[in-house]
């Protein structure tokens, strides 16, 4: 199949990153500062990730922050990435992205609310087992029967209930959510910025993909780890704060965003160059004319028209 030549577009995917001495206000507060920044700059999405349990990100409910992003902008498209159904009923999802959908339209009357569905718990075992309101057994493995209710809803099939549609996407970093992405016809985002060598499951789901009431055609977006600064220097040195954090976090550590000094420490006694940790990770770091090559050459390994960055910098913030 002959990839898409239309312009590529950027969006962004925001964790709400809580920095050291700052509260969880402050990482949200700071999230609508950033959307309302990325409204007047183009950007083409704005999307909010669910993490749970940790100190260092602060949005747990990205439907929750829908709505404020979406009144505090008037040109973007909002959304989650995302919502982890597997932790919840579809009929309250659909129901709650319904309103969201109704609430807020694009100037020619469609919904500019995107709906990331992930299946992935966003934490821990032990959290997620507290999420989960039956805890007497182990959660069952039936996404793909929670997915295809949720969409039923959508489609207003059965149970006498209509809802308003929200852009429905599939999100993942495995070869099983490109499968079934591809099979419902909807359009997929991979997590690059959690496994780079995702290039053959977008194109197997293309290859396979299936037309949809959804849309007729695949499409594909890639989520990037990418940090921007006036020289590469300066980029490799803001890059420290998420290096720390991500090794802390595989060691079973959990912590808001250090300092960039003190992460330069930490990093240094690693006795490994710090442009190679956390191994594993594709962080796309430099100036301008280089970040821009990087997110264009990742577009094009994916086939992908949409590139959502994605970073963890630490930015002071001052409870108000």
């Amino acid at each position: 199949m002959e990839l898409s030549r239309k312009p590529l577009r950027f969006s962004i995917l925001d964790q709400s990153p809580i920095p050291a001495g700052a509260t969880a206000g402050d990482a949200l507060r700071n999230t609508l500062d950033l959307a309302k920044l990325a409204d007047t700059l183009g950007y083409h999405r704005y999307w909010m990730a669910e993490h749970h349990g940790t100190p260092g990100l602060a949005c747990a409910s990205p439907e929750a922050m829908i709505g404020p992003v979406a009144a505090g902008t008037s040109r973007i498209r909002v959304g989650s990435g995302g919502v982890m159904l597997p932790h919840y009923s579809p009929l309250k999802v659909a129901e709650t992205f319904s309103m969201l959908a109704a609430l807020w339209r694009t100037a020619e009357g469609c919904a500019r609310i995107d709906l990331g569905i992930g299946r992935a718990p966003g934490t821990s075992a032990a959290v997620a087992l507290r999420l989960q309101r039956d805890r007497r057994l182990p959660a069952p493995d039936d996404f793909r029967e929670q997915l295809a209710e949720l969409l039923g809803y959508f489609a207003n099939r059965g149970a006498g209930l209509r809802f308003e549609s929200p852009e429905p996407w599939l999100l993942g970093s495995s070869p099983q959510s490109g499968i079934w992405a591809a099979e419902l016809g909807l359009p997929y985002c991979f997590a690059d910025f959690i496994n780079p060598a995702g290039a053959a499951i977008a194109a197997h789901y293309r290859e396979s993909f299936t037309p949809s009431a959804w849309q007729s055609e695949p499409r594909v977006a890639v989520g990037v780890w990418a940090i921007c600064a006036p020289t590469d220097e300066e980029a490799l040195r803001l890059s420290a704060s998420f290096r720390m954090m991500m090794l802390q976090l595989y060691r079973g550590r959990l912590i808001p965003v250090p300092p960039v000094e003190d992460a330069l420490r930490f990093l240094e006694s690693e006795g490994v160059p710090m442009q190679e940790l956390p191994a594993g990770r594709r962080i796309l770091v430099g100036s301008p004319p280089k970040v821009r090559r990087a997110l264009e050459a990742a577009a094009a390994e994916y086939g992908a028209e949409e590139v959502f960055v994605v970073n963890i910098i630490l930015k002071t913030a001052v409870s108000r």
